[in-house]
């Protein structure tokens, strides 16, 4: 018997975890959770009391349990919770506060361009963004 799925995987450069588990037939639930820095940001659960007395259940709620993580990893994917994923604003330190002008309107300095040479050297996905793209586009 599986007891849960979890893996971890960066999207739009933000590290998230999904977790998936079977709270066992004494409570016939399967509950994916999706984590970013430690808070759920998001939560499916399924209820299978209805199957509890389905041949092959271990088989069968492995399957479910399968298709439930994966399709969190479908839903991130896709963008459904970028709303909750974007950076929060960076806050000033007491320091860098007080060596502000309260009437300086200066825009900050542009952020560099990189290079030509780096523009090429670097892969298009990283590693766990293809390991991302491969899980969430299988459907079993």
């Amino acid at each position: 018997m599986v007891s849960g799925y979890n893996h971890n995987i960066v999207y739009k450069g933000v590290a998230f975890h999904i977790q998936t588990e079977d709270s066992g037939i004494r409570n016939p639930l399967i509950t994916t959770l999706l984590y970013r820095g430690g808070s759920i940001i998001a939560s499916k659960k399924t209820d299978y009391s209805d199957i509890i007395m389905a041949e092959m259940l271990e088989k069968v709620v492995e399957d479910l349990m399968k298709e439930q993580h994966k399709d969190m990893l479908r839903r991130l994917k896709s963008g459904e919770f970028d709303s909750r994923i974007v950076p929060a604003p960076e806050v000033a330190s007491p320091q860098q506060t007080s060596l502000a002008s309260p009437t300086s309107s200066q825009d900050p300095p542009p952020a560099p361009h990189p290079s030509e040479q780096e523009k090429h050297s670097r892969p298009e996905k990283t590693l766990d963004e293809i390991i991302f793209d491969y899980l969430a586009s299988t459907k079993d």
